[in-house]
C-alpha cells in the first residue's frame, strides 16, 4: 500500500524570535540539518516518497528553496499554501487532493523522534485503523492535547490543551490518517483558539465509533518550539554521533570524544574540540579556542578566539573574542568581535541572521 506523507511548515515561531524573523523555525539546524529535513527523512525511511509540504505565511520561498522537488532527497515534494493559521485541522484539510483515497501520515515540522516512525506505520497498516496517534508522557500536559482512556485503557477521547488533563499522554504531533478525516473535519467549528483542531476531529472519529488506534513513543520525542527545546534536542542527537573525520586536524590531542567534521575544514594545532560535537565544511577552528561538549558549528564559521560548549553556531559566522558562549543559538552570517577588555566570565546568546556583537 503506498502511503502519502504530509509536512506541516507552517506557523510564526514567535517564541524563537529573533531567529525566526528571516526564516522559518523549521529550517533552523539541529546538528547541522534543518528540524524538517529529519521530518523529511524519517517519512522517506518508513516507505514515502510523496510528500507534500504545507507553507505558512513565514519565508515559504525558503522552504522551496532548500527543499525544491525534493530529488536530492530521493522523494518528490509538492507544495501546498496555507493562507492563514487556521490550525492543525484546516491545513490538513488543504490536503484532501493530494492525499487521494489512499491513507496518509502528518508530521508537524519541528518534531524529531528517536528511531523514527517506521514501526508506527506498519502497525497502522497492519491494524487497518481509520486513525492513530502517537503518544508521549509528558511532565505539562496541559499545554498539549491530551488523551483520555477508559479503565480498559482504550482511547476515548482527545482533548486540546484542558486545564485539567485526563491524562498525561500527549499528542506527538503525528498523525497517521484515513481520507474519513476530511468529512469530519468539515464538519468542524472554531475552538475558542480561533483554530479548526485535530483533536476535535478525532474526537469525532471515537465518537462514531471509528477505529482509532494509539501507541507510545518508545524513546526521546521533542517538540522544538523554543531555543531551550531546540537546545535540548541538539544534545540529544549528538548524543547518538557517529565520528567521522573528512576534514584536516592538524594534531590528534585538539580532538576528544566523538567528533564529526566535515570537508575542508580545519581544526588547528593547540585549540581542542571536546565531543559530542559537529563542525560542517569549510570551517576553521583556530588554536587556543576551545570547543566543548554538545556544540553544532555550521558550514563556513571562523572561529579565532573564545570558548563555546551546548551551543549551535550556524553557517558563516565570525567569533573572535576571548568570551565563553554557554547554551547559546547563534544565527548565520553573524560576527562577535572584540571590542573591549572589560570581559564577563560567560554570555547567553540567541542572535537572528546578520546579527552583529561588539563585546
Amino acid at each position: 500500500m503506498q502511503i502519502k506523507g504530509v509536512i506541516l511548515h507552517g506557523g510564526h515561531g514567535i517564541r524563537l524570535r529573533p531567529l525566526t524573523h528571516t526564516g522559518p523555525k523549521q529550517l533552523i539546524p539541529v546538528a547541522n540539518k534543518p528540524i524538517s529535513q529529519y521530518v523529511l527523512d524519517d517519512l522517506r525511511n518508513s516507505g514515502m516518497s510523496d510528500i507534500s509540504i504545507i507553507l505558512g505565511e513565514n519565508y515559504s520561498e525558503k522552504v522551496k528553496d532548500y527543499y525544491g522537488d525534493g530529488s536530492r532527497f530521493d522523494v518528490k515534494i509538492s507544495y501546498i499554501h496555507q493562507p492563514e493559521p487556521k490550525g492543525i485541522a484546516h491545513a490538513i484539510a488543504l490536503c484532501e487532493n493530494f492525499v487521494g483515497s489512499g491513507k496518509f501520515i502528518v508530521y508537524l515540522g519541528d518534531n524529531i523522534i528517536k528511531g523514527g516512525i517506521g514501526k508506527y506505520v506498519s502497525k497502522f497498516i497492519s491494524k487497518e485503523y481509520d486513525a492513530m496517534v502517537l503518544l508521549t508522557k509528558v511532565k505539562n500536559p496541559s499545554k498539549f492535547g491530551v488523551a483520555k482512556f477508559d479503565s480498559n485503557n482504550i482511547l476515548v477521547g482527545l482533548v486540546e490543551k484542558p486545564k485539567k488533563p485526563p491524562s498525561n499522554f500527549a499528542l506527538t504531533g503525528i498523525y497517521f490518517l484515513s481520507p474519513i478525516i476530511f468529512d469530519f473535519i468539515k464538519e468542524l467549528k472554531p475552538s475558542w483558539r480561533g483554530e479548526l483542531e485535530i483533536t476535535d476531529a478525532l474526537q469525532l472519529l471515537i465518537s462514531k465509533g471509528y477505529n482509532v488506534g494509539y501507541d507510545f513513543v518508545k524513546g526521546w520525542w521533542k517538540d522544538t518550539g523554543t531555543p531551550e527545546d531546540i537546545l535540548d534536542a541538539n544534545r540529544l542527537v549528538l548524543d547518538e554521533l557517529k565520528p567521522s573525520v573528512k576534514g584536516e586536524i592538524e594534531s590528534s590531542s585538539s580532538i576528544q570524544g566523538r567528533i564529526a567534521i566535515d570537508e575542508k575544514s580545519v581544526i588547528k594545532k593547540g585549540c581542542l574540540v571536546r565531543g559530542p560535537c559537529v563542525i560542517g565544511k569549510e570551517t576553521k577552528i583556530e588554536a587556543g579556542v576551545y570547543i566543548g561538549p554538545y556544540t553544532s558549528i555550521g558550514n563556513n564559521v571562523i572561529i579565532k578566539k573564545g570558548e563555546i560548549e551546548n551551543s549551535i553556531i550556524m553557517d558563516y559566522c565570525v567569533i573572535d573574542v576571548e568570551e565563553r558562549f554557554v547554551d547559546s543559538i547563534i544565527g548565520p552570517y553573524c560576527q562577535i568581535i572584540s571590542a573591549s577588555l572589560n570581559r564577563p566570565k560567560g554570555r547567553r546568546l540567541v542572535l537572528g541572521e546578520k546579527s552583529q556583537l561588539f563585546l
